[in-house]
């Protein structure tokens, strides 16, 4: 913002020393010129005075004036006759034919002129008077006078170098006293910006400051302390929560596997029905991956702490979540469909057990949405970068403002529903700790999917 507003004082500051300088450098070159052609005009009709009676009479022209003339200011003198031929030029051969000129023309016509007129042989810019040489209402010659307009112009040059030098001087002492003014502004702006920082960072302490400024500056800096406040409470009660729920789930999860062992145990004795053991093994190994889900809440009740990486292969883990949840799926009459099989590995860089909690609460929300008779797609795609898990369901969808509060910890869309409204947010929470991201979209022709990227393991080395 500081240099926002510098860049203000300086647009505002350039356009009134144009709006002053533009017109005073035009003027004072206009001036110039103007005052120079007011003199030529005077001397033209005063050397006009000089060879009057001998151009009337006819008699041969002295040309001392005029070269005395040319010696002092510079200036070219050509006198004519009336038939326009030169007696005097102070810069050529007489007599010589100006008949032809049209400055000569309107001067022999009895008319004053002047202007300026481009010299290509001299490569300069020359002013020129012409005046008639008449008495009695008669035109006798002409007076030409020339002047070169470089001392002329070198001075406009030199008046024009100098507004520019007074402007830069100008704009100096604008940015000068303009950056300081801009800094004391914004020293609150700064100051809330660093707070606010300092709370996107997790860093939710109050401090005590006093950051001045305008009452609305301090009244925001009040509202932020306030929110900073509520927000830790909030944070704090969540994590209790999530640490409330995990304790009071190991209890029954420990008892069903101490059931289930007894229960594989009995069967080892006994029933050795290979299904039934397959079925033992599998509710023993959905236990302990429900337990591994409560102490995953736990962590992630701790989100100060920082979760290392590894590299696992995405598809065999796919595969296993799909058979896991197509029974569960059946069930309710809807099919489970998984991607197409593969032999080519997809590593992923993730942290611990993270693809088997993303899918088992995004397959179980898909399930959950879903009615009878409808299909539920989970798919894996491949990018150079990430690799994408989507689980595409036909239930009734969310809304746009419901697809930003899925992600919230605790946001439950439909309160109908057992639940803890903590499956999204858990798979958005492991997500982002393994450098990917979740996104949520329609499914053409109604529906929910959920896209999770996760990044592709780079080679060793």
């Amino acid at each position: 913002m500081t240099r926002r507003l510098l860049i203000s004082y300086l647009t505002i500051t350039l356009i009134v020393l144009l709006l002053l300088g533009l017109p005073l450098g035009a003027f004072y070159a206009q001036r110039e010129r103007e005052r120079l052609t007011a003199d030529l005009d005077r001397d033209a009709s005063v050397i006009a005075t000089l060879y009057e009676d001998a151009l009337e009479a006819g008699e041969p022209l002295d040309p001392t004036p005029a070269d005395r003339y040319e010696d002092r200011t510079g200036a070219r003198v050509v006198v004519v006759d009336a038939d326009g031929i030169a007696r005097v030029d102070t810069a050529g051969e007489v007599p010589r034919d100006f008949s032809t000129r049209p400055e000569i023309v309107a001067a022999l016509g009895g008319e004053r002129i002047s202007g300026t007129r481009a010299s290509e042989t001299l490569g300069t810019e020359l002013l020129f008077v012409a005046d008639p040489v008449a008495s009695g209402g008669s035109v006798h010659g002409a007076v030409r006078l020339t002047l070169d307009m470089g001392e002329v112009n070198s001075r406009i040059r030199s008046f024009w170098l100098a507004l520019a030098g007074v402007a830069a001087v100008v704009l100096l002492a604008v940015a000068l006293i303009g950056w300081v003014i801009a800094r004391s502004v914004t020293r609150p702006l700064r100051e809330l910006t660093a707070t606010a920082d300092r709370f996107a960072s997790g860093d939710l302490a109050v401090l005590p400051t006093d950051i001045g400024g305008p009452a609305e500056i301090r009244a925001l800096d009040l509202m932020m302390a306030t929110m900073a406040v509520r927000l830790d409470g909030l944070l704090a009660s969540q994590r209790a929560f999530v640490s409330d729920a995990s304790h009071q789930l190991r209890t029954p999860l420990t008892a069903l596997r101490l059931r289930l062992e007894n229960l594989q145990v009995r069967l080892e004795r006994g029933d050795d029905s290979p299904d039934l053991r397959d079925e033992v093994e599998r509710a023993i190994d959905e236990t302990g991956r429900l337990s591994e889900l409560v102490s995953n809440l736990l962590q992630l009740a701790r989100t100060d702490e920082h979760r290392m990486t590894v590299v696992v292969d995405a598809r065999p883990l796919l595969s296993d979540r799909v058979d896991t949840w197509a029974a569960v799926a059946e069930e309710r009459g809807i099919r489970l469909i998984g991607p197409a099989p593969s032999s080519e590995p997809v590593g992923v860089q993730v942290v611990a057990g993270a693809v088997e909690q993303i899918l088992d609460n995004l397959i179980d929300n898909a399930v959950l949405a879903s009615s009878a008779g409808d299909d539920v797609d989970v798919g894996l795609s491949t990018t150079t970068a990430v690799a994408v898990v989507s689980v595409i369901d036909h239930g009734p969808g969310l809304s746009d403002g419901d697809k930003h509060d899925a992600l919230r910890r605790f946001w439950r869309g439909d309160t109908t529903r057992s639940g803890t409204g903590l499956g999204l947010a858990i798979v958005d929470a492991l997500a982002t700790a393994s450098g990917g991201s979740v996104s949520l979209s329609d499914t053409e022709g109604g529906g929910l999917t959920v896209s999770v990227e996760l990044p592709i393991a780079r080679p060793a080395g």
